[in-house]
């Protein structure tokens, strides 16, 4: 016999368990076959970043694979901690409400889902920017981007996730058990601190999906037009190749995989239609499949497989100045060493001005 809401936790108040939910979608197959081979992928995708971390000595290089690692850590941490409660789920079938009366296991496996969630999405746009600012602005910087701020702005992109992810906790939101009773997430329904909550995870989701597909674009619509031009003494950059293909297909997945969660959650939040728990779970298996396809970015679209693929490029090293044609940067050369001139000139003037002969 179910308890009455006046003495039953929050995070049981909606979905009690146990539950009968037999569908397809629900199988635990596909926790026990794809979370241990997701959290393979990622391992593998570790040490392959490792490696070209220790062999790479382009600053630019180096702060674009700090978040690469950021990414990857965060992709297998994501699959071994909800994994993890899945999976002895499915082969103990505990009781919730006996192992977590107080709803705290509860609440720490949504506030992972939406951690792990969001943090992919925020790391993808801030790689576009950081791909868009050393493509489109190569001048505008004297020096690449180092990589103890590339790893600040990694534990930034993971401070905002958790601190969003912590807002059902101080009442913006709620952390509810979800059919079929082996995982929790925020109870996505019309009530007015739930639709809140829903709206920002669906639009800080959404919005780092349109940030990068914006930045990625114009990325590489420049990157192409500098290494397509018509001055035949401009080079293909390889290194800035490796890294545009790697973020394209970080964004494809990301896209493919989130859009339908987050556009679901949002059109059942505005409509006040009831919640479809068989699209709810059809719409998280594509969100899980993020963390399992990601490591594949950084195994298969490296630059020793491009060169196979692509070997009649000329793969050269440099940085990406180098890709704009040498008439304009031999103009930028000219116009320094000029202004440089002219300072020193004028400085020369002021002294002797100041010492005139009597």
């Amino acid at each position: 016999m179910n308890l009455s809401n006046e003495t039953t936790p929050q995070c049981f108040s909606i979905n009690n368990p146990p539950f009968i939910y037999n569908h397809t979608i629900a199988s635990s197959y596909f926790s026990i076959v794809f979370s241990p081979l997701g959290l393979t992928f990622n391992l593998i995708a570790f040490v392959v970043l490792l490696k070209s971390f220790q062999r790479t000595h382009s600053r630019s290089r180096s702060s674009f694979l700090v978040f690469l690692c950021g990414l990857v850590v965060t992709d297998f941490m994501g699959l071994l901690v909800t994994g993890i409660i899945v999976i002895t789920f499915h082969f103990t079938q505990f009781n919730w409400r006996r192992l977590d009366p107080h709803c705290h296991f509860c609440n720490f496996m949504g506030m992972s889902m939406v951690f792990y969630g969001l943090c992919p999405l925020l790391l993808g746009a801030t790689m576009a920017v950081e791909r868009f600012v050393g493509i489109n602005r190569p001048f505008a910087r004297s020096t690449s981007m180092p990589k103890s701020r590339a790893v600040s702005i990694v534990l930034m992109v993971w401070a905002v996730a958790g601190c969003i992810s912590l807002l059902p906790l101080v009442g913006v939101g709620s952390y509810h058990m979800q059919i079929p009773g082996s995982w929790c997430f925020f109870n996505i329904s019309s009530k007015a601190s739930d639709m809140v909550f829903c709206l920002l995870f669906s639009l800080v989701g959404l919005l780092s999906i349109a940030v990068s597909f914006l930045l990625n674009t114009v990325s590489v619509v420049t990157l192409v037009k500098v290494c397509c031009g018509q001055d035949g003494t401009q080079r293909r950059r390889d290194y800035e190749v490796e890294m545009m293909v790697q973020l394209i297909w970080i964004m494809m997945i990301a896209t493919i995989c989130w859009c339908p969660l987050l556009v679901f959650i949002a059109q059942t939040v505005l409509s006040e239609s009831p919640l479809q728990v068989r699209n709810l779970l059809l719409f998280i298996r594509f969100a899980t499949w993020n963390q399992i396809l990601d490591p594949w970015v950084y195994i298969l679209f490296r630059r020793a497989v491009l060169k196979r693929l692509y070997p009649s490029w000329d793969w050269s090293r440099g940085s990406i100045r180098t890709l704009y044609p040498a008439s304009f940067v031999g103009t930028i050369r000219r116009f320094t060493r000029s202004s440089l001139g002219d300072d020193v000139l004028g400085g020369g003037e002021r002294r002797v001005s100041r010492n005139p002969v009597i």
